[in-house]
Formats: C-alpha cells, sequence, structure tokens
C-alpha cells in the first residue's frame, strides 16, 4: 500500500462547471457526481461480491474502480471481473476489504464525472456454530429425551441441520432438535456452510483489530476509534488506550514497541470511542482491546493505529530536504527533527503498509543526530513519516510517496492558509531541474488545466481548492498528492 500525499478524504468535493451553450442561451451544467453502491456489505468469506456504479440515468458512461485512501486503481485479479456498471469480487477474502471509489467518463467527450464517495467493504469470518446438549447430564441413559441446541451468530434467518456421525438427520428452521428416545452418535450441526462438532473448539488468543476516522486530522475535527474481534463479535467490552514510549512495569504491547496508557477506566459495551483532540496537533497511537466473562478474559492488543496531523508544531517539527512529498527512486531524501532548544531524545519513525517500522538507523536510514539520510530511494520508502521523544511528545507527520514513474508532482508538504499563493510543478525525472513544458493539471481526478511551463500557480487559495492534485503529460503520470488548506485565521507554516 503507498501512502501518496493523500491526507484524509475531502469532506465536500468542489463540482467543477462546464459550459454548455445552446441557440440563444448559456446555460451551465453541473458535472454528475457517481453513485458507489456494494452488495453484500457486509460480506463473509467466500462470498460474491458486486459493486456497482451510476451517473444519474445518462448513458454512455464507462466506468474506472479505485481502492484505498491513496485512491489507486483497482488490479484486476483471477477473483476481479468487471463488466459494464459492474465490479464482481468473487469468493470474498479479508485482502478485499478497504475502501472503494468509482469514477465515469464519456471518453468521446473527454469529460470524467465527479469521483464517487468513498464505500467500506468489510469482509468476515463466516459465523461459528456451537452445538449444546439439554439437560447436559454427565451421563445420558437410554430412553431418555434429549434436545441439542445449535446456536449461531448470524443475524440472519437461516436453517438449521443436523448429523449424526456425517449422516444428515433433520433440517429445520428452529435451532433445536429433539432425539427420543436418544441414541448414540457423535452429533454435529451446520448453519450458512459452517460446521463444528459438539466439542467447542479451541483457538489461539484473539487480537482486537482498530480503526481510526479520520486518520489525517483538521482543527476541530472529532475522531472515532472503532474495535472488532475477529473471531467474535459476543459480549465483548472494549477498552482504549494511547500509546506512549515503552515504560517498565507499564502495560506495554507484546513486542515492547510501545506502553499504553488508558483513555478509559472500566470499558465499554460500545465498539467506538469518539475522541475530541485539543491543541494544535495530536499526532499520536492508539490501541484497543477487548474482554469477556467473569474472570475476565482479555484479547490481544489490536496493532497500533496512528492518528496524524500535518500542521508543523512550535516546540518541534519534522523537515525535510528536498522539501516536497513526491519523490523519485534511488535518489537521496534527509529528514530532520527540528527542535526548539535541542533535539535529544527524538527518533524518526515511518508508517508503512499498516505496521510501524523501527525508527531510523535500524534498517531503512543513516542517523546522524537529529537528522536521518534515506540514501537511496526505492518504492517501499513511501509511508507517512513522523518524530517522537522520550518523553512521548509527537511531532507533525509528512505523508511521503516514492515514484517509480516519470513523473512526480511537486506541491506543498505542509498546510497552506487561504488566499496565499501555492504553485505546483510537474517533473520529469530525466530533467529534474527543468519542469515539463505541456502538461495536464487534475484536481479530484477532472482535468482543470494544461500549461505549456510545467507548472500550474494559484495566486490566492482558498478552500474549495483542496483535494487531490496530479499531472499528465506524454511521459507519464505522476501520483496524487492531497493539499490541505487552512483558514486565514490558522497558524500554519508554508515551508
Amino acid at each position: 500500500m503507498t501512502y501518496n500525499s493523500s491526507r484524509h478524504y475531502p469532506t465536500q468535493l468542489v463540482s467543477d462547471r462546464i459550459s454548455s451553450k445552446a441557440k440563444g442561451g448559456s446555460d451551465w451544467l453541473t458535472l454528475p457526481k457517481a453513485t458507489l453502491n456494494i452488495t453484500p456489505n457486509p460480506a463473509y468469506t467466500g462470498e460474491t461480491v458486486t459493486l456497482t456504479c451510476s451517473v444519474g440515468s445518462d448513458s454512455g458512461w464507462s466506468y474506472t474502480w479505485y481502492k484505498g485512501n491513496t485512491k489507486k486503481v483497482v488490479t484486476l485479479s483471477g477473483r476481479h471481473s468487471t463488466t459494464g456498471t459492474t465490479f464482481t469480487i468473487s469468493s470474498a477474502a479479508e485482502s478485499d476489504q478497504g475502501l472503494y471509489w468509482c469514477q465515469g467518463e464519456i471518453q468521446s467527450r473527454s469529460i470524467s464525472s465527479i469521483i464517487s464517495d468513498p464505500v467500506t467493504i468489510t469482509v468476515k469470518e463466516r459465523p461459528e456454530a456451537v452445538l449444546t446438549l439439554q439437560p447436559n447430564w454427565p451421563q445420558i441413559f437410554s430412553g431418555e429425551t434429549v434436545t441439542l441446541r445449535c446456536d449461531i451468530q448470524a443475524g440472519e434467518e437461516i436453517e438449521y441441520a443436523f448429523y449424526n456421525s456425517g449422516k444428515l438427520v433433520s433440517t429445520k428452521t428452529e435451532p433445536e432438535y429433539r432425539i427420543d428416545p436418544a441414541k448414540n452418535g457423535l452429533y454435529t450441526c451446520e448453519g450458512l456452510q459452517k460446521r463444528n462438532g459438539l466439542k467447542p473448539s479451541q483457538t489461539n488468543q484473539p487480537q482486537a483489530v482498530l480503526s481510526v476516522s479520520p486518520q489525517w486530522l483538521d482543527p476541530g475535527d472529532s475522531v472515532t476509534l472503532s474495535c472488532w474481534v475477529k473471531e467474535s463479535s459476543a459480549s465483548w467490552r472494549f477498552f482504549w488506550y494511547r500509546t506512549v514510549p515503552y515504560t517498565a512495569g507499564l502495560l506495554s504491547l507484546s513486542d515492547r514497541s510501545y506502553s499504553v496508557e488508558p483513555l478509559s477506566g472500566n470499558g465499554t459495551s460500545e465498539a467506538s470511542y469518539t475522541l475530541i483532540p485539543t491543541g494544535p496537533s495530536h499526532t499520536g497511537g492508539y490501541v484497543c482491546r477487548a474482554g469477556r466473562g467473569d474472570p475476565v478474559y482479555d484479547t490481544l492488543y489490536s496493532e497500533p493505529q496512528f492518528l496524524w496531523s500535518g500542521e508543523p508544531q512550535p516546540s518541534v517539527s519534522l523537515k525535510m530536504r528536498p522539501n516536497r512529498t513526491q519523490h523519485f527512486t534511488t535518489k537521496s531524501l534527509s529528514l530532520s527533527c527540528e527542535e526548539k532548544g535541542n533535539t535529544i531524545g527524538w527518533k524518526l519513525k515511518r508508517y508503512r503498509e499498516k505496521a510501524v517500522d523501527s525508527e531510523c538507523g535500524s534498517n531503512w536510514g543513516s542517523i546522524a543526530g537529529s537528522k536521518c539520510t534515506i540514501m537511496f530511494t526505492f518504492s517501499r520508502d513511501s509511508g507517512v513519516y513522523w518524530c517522537e521523544s522520550g518523553s512521548g511528545e509527537y511531532s507533525n507527520a509528512v505523508n511521503i510517496t516514492v515514484a517509480a514513474g516519470a513523473l512526480i508532482l511537486e506541491s506543498p508538504a505542509y498546510p497552506i492558509t487561504e488566499v496565499d499563493s501555492v504553485t505546483l510543478r510537474c517533473t520529469n525525472s530525466y530533467q529534474e531541474t527543468n519542469p515539463n513544458p505541456r502538461v495536464d493539471f487534475y484536481k479530484d481526478g477532472v482535468l482543470i488545466r494544461n500549461e505549456t511551463t510545467g507548472e500550474m500557480n494559484i495566486p490566492a487559495v482558498s478552500k474549495s481548492d483542496e483535494g487531490f492534485y496530479k499531472c499528465k503529460s506524454k511521459e507519464g503520470e505522476s501520483p496524487e498528492s492531497w493539499v490541505t488548506v487552512r483558514g486565514e485565521k490558522s497558524s500554519v507554516c508554508v515551508c
């Protein structure tokens, strides 16, 4: 997964307008927005999932499908197919989970719709069937009557199949099967194509899973932490924690990468927790876990998930040279943690592929004081970078993309302020010192400007200029970058 500068999803996409002049008139038509529907959602592993894209009632549109917060075009595999307005995932797997988007285009008119709102596909394991005996006496005597009960947390109407030594003995719409008189045998039950024996199976300790939304923070945003347990969803209470530097004696993750501080005391039956950050920046890590029963049985902690702020703080900031979010491969990249007074105790870290890398100097960069240097960049160096102090403070974060293609888009690494001027530059890997002469610039997937200088200047930016930008030329296409715009009164650094 590549983290280009898609900081967070646009809360509002501003419709570009096209002129449609009829005889004797000059009407303005707003480009329509694509709508994405997914069924079923959530889905069980092995099910077929259908994504349907539509742009109003108009015909003649073809469709492009995107996945992930960087909106990469979906790569077709043996389980994926697309026909007309639909994209089909056969035999859904956990790897199919994530955000999906779609966009329509009419190639003969060279126009594209506004990209759809994102929809998250959730793929769950099929529910487990648990078979119990009533009454559950240590011994059952010949002639007694017993009842088998098959419990399946499916959340929908199903049929229950009961078996004796693998042979079907009854199919019922109710979860109970009465045996009168009792007979010897190994009984099992089945529902939704999931079969279990009478003895409940034992698995390894389950692990909680945490998601954070939004992951990139605007001033004043509230944040939702959502926690769930893969193996089961019943009877759990959820506990929420913030990560802090590892300290012996405190609750800590199994790999000792972080200790944790509780955000809530006794936990909650609600699977979500609302965080209302205060202050200029709340870059930081969070984990959750779940517990149930008496005495309490706890899951493992979730993998850390991070909330990032791009706002440089007055006390410490992450700086990079060259100062841009997109970089070519095989080049040098330097990052430093710059603090008023000193930089002792600060460590540079990065987040790639759903996991935190160890700090610079261990396996991906050379460290000298507060400066980390990656001598030869590769695509795998794409990710989110930030600084942490030994006392648990966090710097701003920067979303870096290392592109293997011929073009990159040079755009601001930090939020820019309304009414300020900003220049976007499309750079060719073979002519880094000179911008491309003829370039098309796109915002949110829609062509907005053709330039012969290789640069696009916005003399006074406004909130409507916030969005995803990329450039195209005859040499290829750059990745997308998210440009953040703050209000005039925001205290930000344009570096």
